[in-house]
């Protein structure tokens, strides 16, 4: 039986990892901060149990299941395990405080044991509809939680926050090809290979042909063209929030240029955004 945490932390641990984009930033409501980076602890250390060491697949997956149930221990108000007290102690906090969506958090769970098997198995994905699946389940909850704590209702801004989300998904793994790759991780799917002539072999190879070149350069204009579709969230989203947000557009737009900078070639390099690119990214914010 779990052993109940004798005084669960009141704040999570600030991110220690580099990110692309800002997270409880400054620009962050301060009121909105503790949650939100009870949520950045929860989906990080997840990611970290999918990525992180040198465990067996099946060890993962039986932490994650572990993890699982700690989450739905927390909403509920009952003991949960001391493995991941500095996780579960703001985030029950967060979920009381707040009413958060449950199942939000439980689809970036289940995201995570679908990356699992899939690398375990060998497994890509087969077309866009398939990975944009992925992006339902392992990006676009986190823009839903966000806009329930800001308190931003309707379709419209669902669909713009999906769209960005997905955007930032995509912009990753456009990123991230040279790490991912020799890691199992195929996100180039299967249909875009095809329809541009790259064998899979080349890419385990991480063979930057001319092809490989194209491929990835469609995919960054596909991922380009979500994120200005869902844009539009950033006139929706109140105060240092909506500001917050047009740094995070800017930030995958900026990856996006960084990418096209290098010719496409991230199967041999990986982009990243710094302190160079801030003063670009917030005159583009400001035009926003």
């Amino acid at each position: 039986m779990p052993t109940p945490l004798p005084s669960p932390p009141a704040t999570a641990a600030p991110p220690t990892h580099y990110e692309n984009f800002p997270v409880a930033s400054w620009l962050c409501p301060p009121a909105l901060r503790p949650p939100i980076a009870a949520l950045y602890g929860f989906a990080r250390t997840a990611d970290d149990i999918a990525d992180e060491g040198d465990a067996a697949p099946d060890a993962r997956i039986a932490d994650l299941q572990a993890y699982r149930q700690d989450l739905y221990a927390a909403a509920a108000g009952r003991p949960v395990s001391l493995r991941w007290a500095a996780v579960f102690g703001p985030l029950a906090g967060a979920i009381a405080q707040w009413r958060l969506p449950v199942p939000l958090l439980d689809d970036l769970l289940d995201a995570f044991l679908q990356d699992v098997r899939k690398t375990r198995d060998c497994e890509g994905y087969a077309d866009r509809a398939e990975l944009l699946d992925y992006c339902r389940r392992s990006a676009n909850p986190v823009g839903r939680l966000l806009l329930h704590l800001y308190g931003v209702r309707g379709e419209a801004a669902l669909a713009e926050s999906d769209a960005i989300c997905s955007a930032l998904q995509l912009v990753n793994f456009w990123q991230d090809l040279s790490v991912d790759i020799p890691r199992g991780r195929y996100y180039l799917c299967a249909a875009d290979r095809r329809a541009h002539g790259v064998p899979a072999a080349d890419l385990r190879a991480l063979r930057q042909t001319p092809a490989a070149t194209a491929l990835i350069a469609d995919c960054c204009a596909w991922a380009r063209a979500e994120m200005l579709r869902g844009a539009p969230l950033v006139h929706r989203i109140p105060g240092r929030a909506g500001w917050e947000l047009r740094l995070v557009v800017q930030g995958g737009l900026r990856i996006l240029d960084r990418i096209a900078a290098l010719d496409h070639a991230t199967l041999n390099t990986r982009p990243t955004v710094g302190a160079r690119d801030a003063p670009a990214m917030l005159w583009r914010a400001l035009r926003m």
